[in-house]
C-alpha cells in the first residue's frame, strides 16, 4: 500500500481493528440469514507526510451509493452548528445575493437551507442519490455526483465558480485527495474562501477515539498534514478554529496563494506549534495506539458483562457509524445490548451490521425501561441525555465508552 497523497510506501501500522462490515450497511430482517461481507479495518501512518489512512477496501461509489443511510438533519445539535456557521461566515465575508456558495457533500440540505433563507445562491454536490433528493425537495439545487477535477471543469465551463466552498466532514471521505484538492483550487474564485471541517487526528489519538475509524473515512488528518496537502495545490491556510464537534474537529480557512487580501491568523502558527510540541511530527506519537484501544475494549466488555450478571437491561442510543465500530471490535451482540434506538426512520426496523442488534424507535425505551442507555454517538451526549431525561424516573442511567466507560 502506498500513501494516497505523497506516494510513499506505507510500512508503519497505526491500528488494526481486524475485520468489520461497512458501518452504514444496515441490514433488513431478511438479510440476517445471508452471508455478510467484512473488510479489513487496518490503518497505516505515512513516515513522510504523517497522513493516517486506510486502503480503499470498499469503493466510495459503493459506500455512498443509491441508499446512503446518514441524513444530517436528524441531529438538532448539528443543525444548530450549521446555522451558527452560516450566520458567522456571511457576517465575516459579506456574502449576498451576488455570491455563489458551493457545498461539497451537502447531504440533505442541512446547511445550505440557511444560505437559501438569506437569498444567497447555493449549490449542493452530493453523491448519494436518495439523500440528494431530500435536499432537492427543499428547493436546494443539488448535483448528484462526486466532486473532483472533472466536476470542477464542468462548473467552470458553466460559469459556476465559487465565492465560498464548504466541505464539512468530507475531506476524510475522499479516496483521491489530490484530485479533490485540485478541483477545489480550480473552481474557487480568485478572492474566494474554502472552509473544511474534519475530525482532528490529535483528538483521536489523545482521547482514544478509535470508534471514529471506519471504512468511509479513508484519511485522518493532523493540521500539519492538511497544510502540506493544500499547499501543494496552491492553497494557503489563513485561519483555523478548534471545534468541539465530533469529539474535537478543525475548521480550516483556505485561500489562493496569490490572494494577498487575507491576513494569516496567529491561530495558524499556534496550532502548528502545539502539534509539534505534542510530537505529531514523529512516528513515536503514532505507536502503541492499539494498546490504548484494547484497554477501552476490555473495560467496555467488562461493564456489559457485569450488568448482565446482575440481571440489568442495557440498551443503546444512536445507530451511528462510530457505534458500529465500537460494538463490532468488542464483539458485542444483542445478548449484551438488547436494542439501539435511532431518531431516523430510515434506520428504524433495520439491524446493525455485524452485531445484528435491532434498531427501533424511541418508544422502546419507555416500554423496556432499561437500567442503562449507552450513548454511542458520545459527541452529542448532552443533546441525547436532555431528550431522554425521563429515564431518571425509573433510576435509569446514561453511559459512554469513549475515552473510558463513564456513567451519568
Amino acid at each position: 500500500m502506498i500513501c494516497r497523497y505523497c506516494g510513499s510506501q506505507l510500512k508503519h501500522e497505526f491500528i488494526d481493528l481486524v475485520n468489520a462490515p461497512p458501518s452504514n450497511s444496515f441490514l433488513t430482517k431478511e438479510q440476517l440469514n445471508e452471508p455478510e461481507v467484512s473488510y479489513p479495518l487496518k490503518l497505516f501512518v505515512c513516515a513522510k507526510c504523517f497522513l493516517v489512512q486506510i486502503n480503499e477496501y470498499k469503493k466510495s461509489g459503493d459506500i455512498f451509493g443509491q441508499n446512503y443511510a446518514y441524513f444530517s438533519s436528524y441531529s438538532t445539535s448539528w443543525l444548530d452548528h450549521a446555522k451558527r456557521y452560516a450566520d458567522m461566515i456571511v457576517h465575516r465575508f459579506g456574502y449576498d445575493s451576488n455570491s455563489q456558495v458551493i457545498e461539497i457533500a451537502s447531504n440533505d440540505g442541512y446547511l445550505l437551507q440557511y444560505f437559501q433563507t438569506k437569498e444567497i445562491p447555493a449549490l449542493g454536490i452530493e453523491p448519494a442519490r436518495n439523500v440528494a433528493r431530500t435536499a432537492q425537495a427543499k428547493g436546494i439545487e443539488t448535483i448528484v455526483d462526486f466532486f473532483g477535477l472533472n466536476l470542477a471543469d464542468y462548473l467552470v465551463a458553466q460559469s459556476r465558480m465559487a465565492d465560498l466552498i464548504i466541505g464539512n466532514n468530507v475531506f476524510a471521505h475522499v479516496p483521491d485527495i489530490n484530485d479533490f484538492v485540485a478541483g477545489m483550487k480550480k473552481v474557487l474564485k480568485k478572492d474566494g474562501v474554502i472552509t473544511l471541517e474534519f475530525p482532528h487526528l490529535m483528538q483521536l489519538v489523545e482521547q482514544t477515539q478509535f470508534d471514529t475509524i471506519y471504512h468511509e473515512h479513508f484519511s485522518y488528518f493532523s493540521f500539519h498534514t492538511a497544510g502540506i496537502i493544500v499547499n501543494h495545490y496552491g492553497l494557503d491556510i489563513f485561519d483555523v478554529e478548534q471545534l468541539p464537534t465530533h469529539g474535537g474537529s478543525l475548521r480550516i480557512y483556505l485561500k489562493h496563494k496569490e490572494d494577498k487580501s487575507k491576513k494569516i491568523s496567529d491561530n495558524v502558527s499556534a496550532l502548528s506549534a502545539k502539534e509539534e510540541s505534542n510530537g505529531m511530527l514523529g512516528l513515536p506519537y503514532y505507536e502503541d495506539f492499539n494498546d490504548k484501544v484494547n484497554k477501552v475494549k476490555y473495560n467496555f466488555i467488562k461493564f456489559l458483562l457485569q450488568q448482565k450478571m446482575k440481571g440489568r437491561k442495557v440498551a443503546a442510543y444512536g445507530a451511528a457509524a462510530k457505534g458500529n465500530t465500537l460494538i463490532n471490535y468488542c464483539g458485542v451482540k444483542k445478548d449484551l445490548i438488547e436494542f439501539v434506538v435511532d431518531a431516523s426512520p430510515h434506520k428504524q426496523g433495520m439491524y446493525l451490521p455485524g452485531s445484528h442488534i435491532p434498531i427501533v424507535n424511541e418508544e422502546h425505551i419507555r416500554e423496556a425501561r432499561p437500567d442503562f442507555v449507552f450513548i454511542l454517538p458520545w459527541n452529542i451526549k448532552e443533546e441525547i441525555m436532555q431528550q431522554l431525561e425521563y429515564i431518571r424516573k425509573w433510576d435509569g442511567k446514561f453511559a459512554i465508552a469513549i475515552p473510558e466507560v463513564r456513567i451519568f
